[in-house]
């Protein structure tokens, strides 16, 4: 059962999936397995999110850090994601669901960045929640990117100083942000966006994170009073 209240449901919901090496490991198992059951997860949260009403759901999938893995476990990676995207292609149609990418691309594997664009503009006219999949994504990159292009930008004279808002730096903001696993932490990801973000940590490794766990952090949110600096009692007048 869900006692999600639909009125309170975050707009942007972001998600650090941590825990699929060390789910792995307390059963003995393989990094890839726990990596392969985590994308089963995807699957169902993805799901239940577009259901929920989520307008938008952000992954963070590989960080620009992750390359530091071993060789052989990035190339697992990497296949994993490619199959993953080609597969669930079709129900990202069915659902209505738009995909989208934030990242530093190029360093990508060619044939990755094809899946990933075929599947883009196969969903471009979807209308629907947008799945972002952060991909040798850094929050410091993006934020050094944005202000870099926007320099160049202003040098040419493309765009005026008073063109320049917050909404040039990406994604907008994430109403809540959930980290399995056990660490408290946000580890580069959505620095500029997470500003004022709700927080939810939770010890659950990401294979084990099912629908009835996204409902309990769902639930939690629903009990947080977002100030944005304001008093409560000034909440409470709707001033």
């Amino acid at each position: 059962m869900r006692n999600v209240n639909p009125e309170k449901i975050p707009r942007h919901l972001a998600i650090i999936m941590d825990g699929n090496g060390r789910w792995a490991k307390e059963r003995m198992l393989r990094r890839i397995v726990g990596h392969q059951r985590g994308v089963e997860t995807v699957k169902a949260i993805v799901e239940e999110c577009s259901s929920l009403g989520i307008r938008c759901l952000t992954l963070f999938a590989f960080s620009s850090e992750n390359w530091l893995r071993p060789k052989t476990e990035v190339r697992a990676l990497m296949s994993l994601l490619k199959r993953y995207v080609r597969m669930e292609a079709l129900r990202m149609m069915q659902n209505n669901i738009r995909f989208n990418i934030i990242g530093n691309r190029s360093e990508l594997p060619p044939d990755v960045n094809l899946e990933l664009d075929e599947v883009i503009a196969k969903t471009a006219g979807n209308a629907g929640m947008t799945l972002t999949l952060a991909l040798s994504y850094g929050g410091r990159q993006e934020i050094i990117h944005a202000a870099t292009r926007l320099a160049a930008d202003l040098a040419a004279g493309r765009i005026s100083g008073d063109a320049v808002d917050e909404a040039s730096f990406g994604l907008p903001d994430p109403d809540l942000l959930i980290r399995t696993s056990g660490e408290m932490r946000i580890s580069n990801f959505l620095l500029w966006q997470l500003a004022y973000t709700e927080l939810y940590f939770t010890d659950i490794n990401w294979p084990d994170f099912g629908v009835a766990e996204l409902h309990k952090a769902l639930r939690d949110f629903q009990t947080r009073e977002r100030r944005f600096g304001r008093t409560s009692d000034q909440l409470h007048k709707g001033n």
